[in-house]
């Protein structure tokens, strides 16, 4: 039986060698201490013939692993197998040396730390010598001309002009594998989580310095390790139980040594890569966990809050959702209050991530200082409006879209939330705010449709007169609209959407031709602000159907205002009319878009105000039924079924029949037929 279970744990296949260790380990139980004698004694034999396979010694350093966690080990075993964990540690296989790391880990957790004692200086000597790299080096399976030519790829256009404001060695340490650092490092988590707390006795400040290192290290690869393993180090302050915390000068090493852990977690929570957040997410949550009080966390906040806020907005939803429940664990429903508390450092680093070179910090920063102005309280952040203001002006002007429109709302809420403090900026704001509504980002024209429901909400009256200009503008101008955009002139002159002007603009030689290639958002935060995979900074001049459409969402943000119900009722007859001119083929997505929001137009304004202009929108309606475009179509029946939920299906099917009977067999039929 033990034979044939050695045999699965050193097989070719991962998946027989993960059953070939679930079924050892069940074996375990059934074996008499003769047993485990005669597998102790194979699996030495097995790791001692240095001609076998990886797959061989990987599966006996598993079946070591396996019978260290059973408990019941001979002496001598456990001294042959700690020698043969550091011989495999520089195995030229990754997978022998992760799991060397797993069994000397194992032997801690039996033995304890003393094991850590013995081997201490020859794991931190593998760390030390591997944190640098020279590139013309390599890595023991690719030579010089392999690097050589990834640093072409990595320097030159296809064409073979030089970029020469890339640094391509720079990307190339960002980005490569980094020899043997990330296994030794694991090795050093793996004894940490074994001993527990009482690895506390052997943190000091040259294991500290040698980590610390390695969590400012150029590559990202290495700084995510760098705070796995720093998670594992700041978890010593909690005892077994899970539950408990050692007491603070005497014992705890991470209350000791909290003020440098902080700050190099600071930095971790602020890193460009996602991975790199996550983990310094990861490790910022259990060194809180770590420290018995909220008096002795509040030494650390000043630095952590700001940053920990911030990520509950980031785009990477590993990060966002992550932090999101450390912040909920760690304030316990006291968030609000802690903001406040250290509200000019939160402040601060918002301000100061309005600039980073990742559009998702920026998009993130401007989200959270709508937050500040939407949840905390006024007075906290009355004195900080004005610097808080400007920069989101400058993100208002950003290259990527995801920054302008979260730029936008934010302002929304900030003039909103403080109406007197914004007034001097409203002449910046408002050309803004209009060059929002007709963007070509269909969610960028609905964000500064709803901010700009918002200044009217604040300023009343004073400001309807600008806004109404621009939405009568809006609804006239797509008159104008040309048939079809000059760049795509070959466009077919039917039904069409704009996904198929984004289709030819995706097969246009001239934008895919002698350009730099890049792996999907591997390099984003090495670009210019606004670069990435997503490219944020495609903006074609706006079209005159655009800025129709950014006002109607803006009519409707504007129905829910009960003092404007008769001025919006008013522009009705202009909607109607901009939405039935079809001489373009985006049209369809205007007709899309007044489906969707007429029903909360009228919900808006009442019955009284919306009734009288009802049959304006029949034939838009009608057409959209039947058009080509399954949104737009979709989006039609949806709205005749809230309509007649609105108004009655009688009213609704007696206005039908009355505007055009031809139109009643259609209203009928949608009723039974089930939206897309």
């Amino acid at each position: 039986m033990s034979n044939a279970i050695l045999k699965e744990l050193c097989s070719s296949l991962k998946l027989e060698r993960d059953r070939g260790y679930h079924n050892l380990v069940a074996h375990l139980q059934s074996l008499d201490e003769e047993g485990i004698y005669n597998l102790q004694f194979d699996l030495s034999n097995l790791l001692n013939n240095t001609a076998l396979s990886w797959e061989s010694k990987h599966g006996g350093l598993m079946g070591a692993k396996a019978v260290l966690e059973n408990g019941n080990v001979s002496d001598d075993f456990e001294i042959e197998i700690k020698r043969k964990c550091m011989d495999h540690l520089d195995d030229n296989e990754f997978r022998v040396r992760i799991a060397a790391g797993e069994v000397l880990g194992a032997l801690c957790k039996k033995i304890g730390p003393e094991i850590y004692g013995d081997v201490k200086d020859q794991i931190l000597n593998g760390i030390r010598s591997n944190l640098e790299r020279e590139m013309s080096t390599g890595n023991e399976h690719q030579n010089d001309g392999d690097v050589e030519k990834l640093v072409e790829k990595l320097s030159s256009s296809p064409g073979g002009e030089k970029r020469v404001n890339v640094d391509a060695a720079q990307i190339f340490h960002d980005t490569a594998g980094w020899k043997s650092l990330e296994t030794w490092m694991k090795c050093l988590e793996c004894v940490v989580n074994s001993c527990g707390h009482l690895f506390n006795q052997y943190v000091d400040q040259e294991l500290l310095d040698l980590i610390f290192m390695a969590l400012l290290h150029t590559n990202r690869f290495v700084r995510e390790t760098g705070f796995y393993v720093c998670s594992a180090i700041v978890s010593i302050g909690v005892i077994g139980d899970g539950k408990s915390t050692l007491k603070l000068k005497e014992e705890n090493s991470v209350y000791r040594h909290g003020r440098q852990l902080s700050e190099y977690l600071g930095k971790g929570l602020s890193d460009n890569w996602s991975q790199v957040r996550l983990a310094a997410s990861v490790a910022t949550r259990k060194f809180l966990q770590s420290l018995p009080s909220e008096e002795v966390k509040d030494q650390f906040y000043s630095i952590l809050i700001p940053r920990m806020c911030l990520n509950r907005y980031y785009v990477a939803e590993g990060v966002r959702i992550y932090s999101q429940e450390t912040w909920r664990q760690t304030t316990e429903g006291e968030g609000r209050h802690l903001v406040e508390k250290y509200i000019d450092d939160v402040v601060a680093y918002y301000v100061e991530s309005t600039i980073a070179d990742n559009h998702a910090v920026r998009e993130a920063a401007c989200a959270c200082i709508a937050e500040l102005g939407a949840k905390i309280e006024r007075n906290a952040v009355r004195s900080h409006v004005p610097r808080l203001l400007a920069a989101l002006l400058v993100c208002f002007n950003d290259d990527s879209w995801p920054v302008r429109d979260a730029a936008c709302v934010a302002c929304g809420n900030f003039v909103l939330c403080f109406p007197e403090e914004s007034r001097n900026s409203l002449p910046d704001l408002y050309p803004l705010f209009f060059n929002n509504l007709q963007d070509n980002i269909a969610s960028v024209r609905q964000g500064a449709a709803l901010a700009l429901a918002n200044v009217v909400q604040a300023y009343g009256q004073s400001s309807m007169e600008t806004i109404t200009g621009k939405v009568k503008e809006g609804l006239e101008g797509v008159e104008k609209q040309p048939a079809s955009s000059e760049k795509y002139s070959a466009l077919d002159k039917g039904p069409g959407a704009y996904g198929v002007v984004k289709m030819l603009r995706d097969n246009d030689m001239d934008l895919h031709t002698d350009k730099q290639m890049y792996s999907c958002g591997s390099l984003a935060p090495k670009m210019g602000r606004g670069g990435g995979c997503m490219d944020h900074k495609f903006k074609k001049p706006s079209e005159p159907w655009e800025l129709t459409d950014g006002c109607i969402h803006l009519i409707a943000e504007l129905s829910n205002n009960p003092n404007l119900s008769a001025l919006v009722g008013q522009t009705l007859p202009a909607v109607a009319k901009a939405v039935s001119f079809q001489h373009y083929p985006q049209h369809v997505v205007l007709l899309e878009t007044l489906c969707k929001q007429l029903p909360n137009i009228a919900k808006g304004i009442g019955k009284r105000h919306f009734k009288p202009h009802l049959e304006l929108f029949f034939d838009s309606i009608f057409y959209s039924m039947t058009c080509d475009s399954a949104l737009t179509s979709s989006a039609a029946s949806q709205c005749l079924n809230q309509l007649s939920s609105f108004l009655g299906p009688n009213i609704l099917k007696g206005r039908v029949e009355q505007y055009n009977p031809g139109y009643l067999d259609q209203l009928i039929a949608n009723q039974f037929i089930a939206p897309l």
